[in-house]
C-alpha cells in the first residue's frame, strides 16, 4: 500500500497519528475537498491593493488603487483608496477573453490585454504581489470564458432541455444521454438528467470505453476548430475572427474539457455505495451523443481544399546525390516585406496569446501564417556561411593562435546575415525528412589571407536535414575539400512563451574540423528572443556561448547582452580569447549586427563592421531539378501565396503539409516503424554527417 506524503499530510490534515494508510488517504482527500471549497470563495470575494499603471498621458507610472470585481468581471481603478468611496472608478476594463501576462522586462510588470484592444500596463510592488494579482486575474477571466460557454448552451438548448437552476456541487455532474441531434445545429447538451454519481469503481473495460468515446470527441473538436481556421479572416460572409465561431470553438473545447474532467473523476473514486452500471451506461451515451453533435457541425463550416500538386504519402524523402554543377546564383536575397502591419491582426495574436501559458513549449503551437518569413528554418541555417571567405579563411592561417582568432571573427559575424530587415519573421517548420542544399564559388579575389597551398577557386557546399520532429531537432554540415575545412552541426530549437516575448533556446553544438592541422574548434549557439509581439516584433540575442579547440587548449567565451528595461542598447556582444595558458590574447565588443572592436594582446585594434559586409549570395539547384522533399520544392505553394500577399491561401497549403505529416506519424507509430534519417546519423546527444570530409 502506497504511503502517503509527509509534506501532504502536514499541508492539508492536523496530526494523523494511529490512523491506517487508508484512514490517512480518506481525511486527506476530504480535507482537500474543503480546501478547493474554500479557495473558490475565497476567489469569489473583491480583490484590491495599489499598482502602479503606466499612463500615455503623463508618460510615466501613477499610483493607483485597483479593485477587481469576480461577480461582474470588471477590473476597476480608483486615484486612491481614499476616492473609492463613493466615487466612479477612474477607469474600468471588461476581463471576459481577455489575456493576462507578465512581461519579461522585470519581476513586478504584467499586463491585461482586454478584447477591445485596450492595455493595462501595470506594475507590482514585488514579485510576490505580481502573482497574486495575476493568478487571481486569470481565474476570474478562465471563469467567465467557461459561463459564456454554459450561457451559449443554455440559450441553444430548447425550454424542456433547458439546465435547471445554479451550478450543481462539483460531486454533482448532468449527464447527456440523447443522441437525437439535427445536423444543421451546434453541439449542445440536448437532455439532462439529475441523477448523482456517487464514488464508485467502474470496470477497467467501461473506464477504457469512456477513453475512446473521449478520443474520438477530440478529434472529431480538433477537426472542427481546423476547418473555423481555414475560414478567411476579413472580406467574406463569414470569417474565422466572428464571435461565433470563436464561441464555437471555446464552446467545443470546453465541452472536451468537462468530458476528460468526468473520466478523471471515476479513475480517482476508491469506494463504491450505489450500482454503477447505470451511470456508465449514461457516461459512454453522453460521451456518443457529444461526439455525433460535434461532428454534425462539420460540414456546416468548410473551407476552399487547397490540393497541392504532390502529395507526402508518396514522396519518398531519399534524394539522390546532389550535383552543384547544376547550381545558380541565387535570386531570392530580398529583404522581408511586412504582409500587413501587425494592428490588422492583433485579434489573431490576442486569440493566441489566450492559449498560451507561460513556459508552454511553443513546438506544437500553429503560429499565424502573416509572421511566417519566406523560407524554411533549414535554409535560414545556411546563413552561418553568408561570409565564406571568413569561414575558409580560417584554414589559411599559420599558427593556432591565428587560427582560434580567425573562428571568433567569423562566429561573430555569422549572426547579422540572417535577418532579412528589421521585422522578426518566424521561418517554416520543417517537415521530418527535409532537406535543404546549396553552394559558394568564392574566388580568390575574395579569399582573405589565402596561403600558398590555395586554390584559384574554392567552392563551399551545404546540406541540411531535419533528423527528428519531436523534438525538432536540424542538422547541418559544410566543407570545402580544396580548403580541407569542414563544419557539422545540429540544433534542437526549443521554444517557450515568455509572456510579451518569445524565447528560442539552440540547444546542440558546431564542430568545425582543419584537416591539414588535425583540429576541432567546439563551439554553442545563443538563444534568440522575439520580442514587443504584440506591437513591432523585433529580434535579439542572449546567453553565454564557449569556443573550444581541445587540440590547442585555446578558448573563447562570447557573451551576447539582451536590452535592458531601462536605458542600454541592443545586440551588445562581448568576447574573451584566451590561450593554453589562460592568458587573454584579444578581446571583442560591440554589436553582432553593427561595429565590432577587436583589441589584441600587442595592443593592436581592429574594427569590423557587419553592417557593411555584404553577404555572398548562395547557389541552389533550380526548383524543377529538386526532389520533392527539398525545401525549396516542398514550401513552394506556400512561399508564393505569401509572395503574392495571399495568407489564406498560404494558411491552406502549410496546414495541408502539418496534416499530411501528422498521419504520416500516426501511421509510423501504428505500424511501427521507425524514422530513418538519410544523411545524418545518431551520435549520442547529437548528429553527425554520414560521409564526412576525411
Amino acid at each position: 500500500m502506497a504511503t502517503v506524503p509527509t509534506t501532504e499530510v502536514s499541508e492539508f490534515a492536523p496530526d494523523m497519528t494511529g490512523l491506517s494508510e487508508t484512514e490517512k488517504t480518506h481525511l486527506i482527500g476530504v480535507l482537500r475537498k474543503v480546501k478547493e471549497m474554500e479557495d473558490e470563495a475565497s476567489l469569489n470575494q473583491p480583490y484590491e491593493g495599489s499598482l502602479n499603471k503606466y499612463t500615455n498621458v503623463m508618460k510615466g507610472w501613477q499610483f493607483r488603487w485597483f479593485v477587481l470585481d469576480p461577480i461582474s468581471g470588471q477590473l476597476n481603478y480608483y486615484v486612491s483608496e481614499e476616492a473609492r468611496k463613493g466615487n466612479r472608478p477612474r477607469g474600468s476594463v471588461s476581463l471576459v477573453g481577455a489575456v493576462v501576462s507578465p512581461t519579461d522586462e522585470d519581476s513586478q510588470t504584467f499586463n491585461v490585454n482586454a478584447t477591445n484592444g485596450e492595455v493595462f500596463r501595470l506594475r507590482a510592488q514585488d514579485a510576490k504581489e505580481r502573482q497574486n494579482w495575476v493568478s487571481r486575474l486569470r481565474a476570474v477571466v478562465q471563469r467567465l470564458n467557461e459561463s459564456l460557454s454554459l450561457k451559449n448552451y443554455r440559450q441553444s438548448a430548447s425550454p424542456s432541455e433547458q439546465i435547471p437552476g445554479e451550478l450543481q456541487p462539483a460531486h454533482i455532474h448532468h449527464v447527456n444521454v440523447s443522441s437525437d441531434s439535427p445536423s444543421n445545429t451546434l453541439p449542445h447538451p440536448t437532455q439532462t438528467r439529475t441523477k448523482r454519481l456517487y464514488s464508485s469503481p467502474a470496470s477497467k473495460e467501461s473506464i477504457h470505453n469512456a477513453e475512446q468515446l473521449i478520443d474520438q470527441a477530440e478529434t472529431q473538436k480538433q477537426q472542427l476548430v481546423t476547418n473555423i481556421e481555414r475560414l478567411p479572416h476579413s472580406g467574406a460572409p463569414i470569417t474565422a475572427l466572428d464571435k461565433e465561431c470563436l464561441l464555437l470553438k471555446a464552446t467545443s473545447q470546453s465541452t472536451v474539457s468537462c468530458l476528460e474532467d468526468c473520466l478523471n473523476m471515476l479513475q480517482e473514486q476508491d469506494h463504491t455505495h450505489y450500482p454503477h452500471s447505470d451511470s456508465e451506461m449514461e457516461i459512454s451515451k453522453s460521451m456518443a451523443s457529444i461526439s455525433v453533435d460535434i461532428k454534425s457541425s462539420l460540414p456546416e463550416i468548410t473551407s476552399q481544399n487547397l490540393q497541392s500538386s504532390t502529395s507526402l504519402n508518396n514522396m519518398p524523402h531519399i534524394v539522390s546525390e546532389v550535383n552543384h554543377d547544376d547550381d545558380v546564383i541565387d535570386p531570392s536575397i530580398d529583404e522581408e516585406k511586412e504582409l500587413g502591419g501587425v494592428e490588422q491582426h492583433k485579434s489573431v495574436i490576442l486569440h493566441l496569446l489566450s492559449q498560451l501559458k507561460l513556459g508552454m513549449d511553443l513546438t506544437r503551437v500553429v503560429l499565424p501564417t502573416f509572421i511566417l518569413e519566406k523560407r524554411s528554418l533549414l535554409e535560414m541555417f545556411a546563413d552561418f556561411f553568408g561570409h565564406p571567405d571568413m569561414f575558409l579563411r580560417i584554414a589559411d592561417q599559420a599558427t593556432p593562435e591565428a587560427r582560434m582568432l580567425a573562428v571568433v571573427e567569423y562566429y561573430l559575424c555569422s549572426f547579422h546575415v540572417g535577418r532579412k530587415g528589421s521585422l522578426a519573421k518566424k521561418p517554416y517548420n520543417p517537415i521530418i525528412g527535409e532537406s535543404f542544399h546549396c553552394s559558394w564559388q568564392v574566388p580568390a579575389s575574395q579569399q582573405l589571407g589565402q596561403s600558398s597551398k590555395g586554390t584559384s577557386k574554392c567552392r563551399l557546399t551545404y546540406i541540411a536535414e531535419q533528423v527528428s520532429h519531436h523534438p525538432p531537432v536540424t542538422a547541418f554540415y559544410t566543407e570545402c575539400p580544396e580548403k580541407r575545412i569542414s563544419m557539422n552541426s545540429w540544433i534542437w530549437t526549443k521554444s517557450k512563451f515568455m509572456g510579451m516575448s518569445v524565447g528560442v533556446v539552440m540547444v546542440g553544438d558546431g564542430n568545425i574540423h582543419l584537416l591539414e592541422h588535425n583540429e576541432n574548434y567546439t563551439f554553442t549557439f545563443p538563444s534568440a528572443f522575439g520580442r514587443s509581439i504584440l506591437t513591432v516584433p523585433w529580434m535579439e540575442l542572449g546567453g553565454k556561448v564557449n569556443i573550444h579547440c581541445q587540440q590547442t587548449g585555446h578558448h573563447a567565451s562570447v557573451t551576447f547582452l539582451t536590452k535592458p528595461f531601462y536605458g542600454g542598447k541592443v545586440h551588445r556582444v562581448t568576447a574573451e580569447v584566451k590561450n593554453r595558458s589562460g592568458v587573454v590574447i584579444c578581446k571583442a565588443s560591440g554589436e553582432w549586427n553593427g561595429l565590432l572592436e577587436l583589441t589584441y594582446a600587442t595592443g593592436e585594434k581592429k574594427q569590423i563592421d557587419t553592417a557593411r559586409l555584404a553577404a555572398v549570395p548562395k547557389s541552389v539547384r533550380p526548383l524543377e531539378v529538386q526532389h520533392p522533399y527539398e525545401s525549396r520544392k516542398l514550401w513552394q505553394h506556400v512561399t508564393n501565396s505569401l509572395k503574392l500577399g495571399d495568407l489564406n491561401t498560404a494558411t491552406e497549403h502549410k496546414k495541408q503539409l502539418e496534416e499530411r505529416q501528422r498521419q504520416e506519424e500516426k501511421h509510423r507509430k501504428q505500424t511501427k516503424k521507425q524514422w530513418e534519417t538519410q544523411f545524418f546519423s545518431k551520435n549520442g546527444d547529437g548528429w553527425i554527417y554520414k560521409k564526412p570530409l576525411t
